[in-house]
């Protein structure tokens, strides 16, 4: 917290800090893992990259360099031993400074948490595929809130759908963008299959955010010699595709089995999916040498 390494249970705001309140402060999700050569973060710099870029969004001054919160990083995995892997929470927030909704005069603290979590969705769902249904809630338009921004506060939106879904009888749910089409799961961005040719919402216009497991996708995609392209889906393409597949770093990659009721190809996850699956869950345990250079080694 704030640069200096706190116990769990002394790790404490106050609670009139800004953020608690108004929901102004930036995060990121990001995952360590086992490889033979100790614990590696993936993807480390882009995550902070993504999380600086999100606090200039929202005009916080972040009080930390990149280089600086990437060694953070690092120290709390070491720190807490986390040979096997783990999910790191950075988070920057508004603490206590002056109640009411102008920001400024509120000090920014950064924090950055870990601690070993299982796959988001589940084992089973890895395996088999997670039921999906198309949310009453809308995303956000990028002209209300800054969707390209991992914003706390947003993140209601999104509680909002997962709590509908799962009450519904469902694992998950997927957002409609304002123009009604497709923008992305609760946490995670969307691929539609069909054909051998693979779609993700585009996320200039879709409220999408731009995911970092997302472009991980993408770049063994085209290395596996498919195509993929960033284009406006509808929810009728969901039911209709070959194959469906959500990605997040929390999640990770995880098959869609149906939606809405209606079984996604043959119910079941389809072998394009598989072989990104296996082709990522190698990659962040670096057994493709061709990415390794995503992999942070902890030493």
């Amino acid at each position: 917290m704030d640069g200096e390494l706190v116990d769990w249970a002394d790790a404490q705001v106050h609670v009139l800090s800004h953020t608690m309140h108004y929901g102004s402060g930036v995060f990121e999700g990001i995952r360590a893992y086992p490889t033979t050569q100790g614990p590696a973060i993936f993807r480390l710099r882009d995550h902070v990259r993504r999380l600086v870029q999100s606090a200039k969004i929202l005009l916080l001054d972040v009080p930390f360099t990149e280089d600086e919160l990437v060694g953070a990083c690092r120290d709390v995995v070491r720190a807490n031993d986390l040979s096997d892997g783990c999910y790191l929470r950075p988070i920057v927030f508004l603490g206590y400074g002056e109640m009411g909704l102008n920001p400024l005069p509120c000090p920014v603290n950064v924090a950055i948490a870990a601690w070993p979590w299982g796959t988001y969705l589940g084992d089973d769902g890895v395996a088999n595929g997670v039921t999906a249904k198309i949310s009453s809630w809308r995303r956000h338009d990028p002209n209300a809130v800054p969707t390209a921004a991992k914003s706390t506060g947003m993140y209601l939106n999104s509680s909002l759908a997962k709590v509908e879904a799962i009450k519904a009888g469902y694992d998950e749910a997927i957002l409609l963008a304002p123009d009604g089409h497709v923008s992305e799961c609760t946490g995670e961005n969307l691929f539609v299959v069909r054909d051998g040719r693979l779609r993700t919402p585009p996320t200039s216009d879709s409220g999408a955010l731009d995911g970092i497991t997302q472009q991980t996708v993408e770049t063994i995609v085209a290395d596996m010699g498919l195509e993929v392209t960033h284009e406006p889906i509808i929810r009728t393409d969901l039911y209709t595709a070959d194959e469906v597949f959500l990605t997040g770093t929390a999640a990770e990659v995880v098959p869609i089995r149906s939606v809405d009721d209606r079984a996604v190809g043959e119910g079941r996850p389809g072998p394009i999916t598989k072989e990104i699956q296996e082709t990522y869950f190698a990659t962040v345990r670096g057994q493709v040498d061709r990415y390794k250079d995503w992999l942070d080694h902890v030493e």
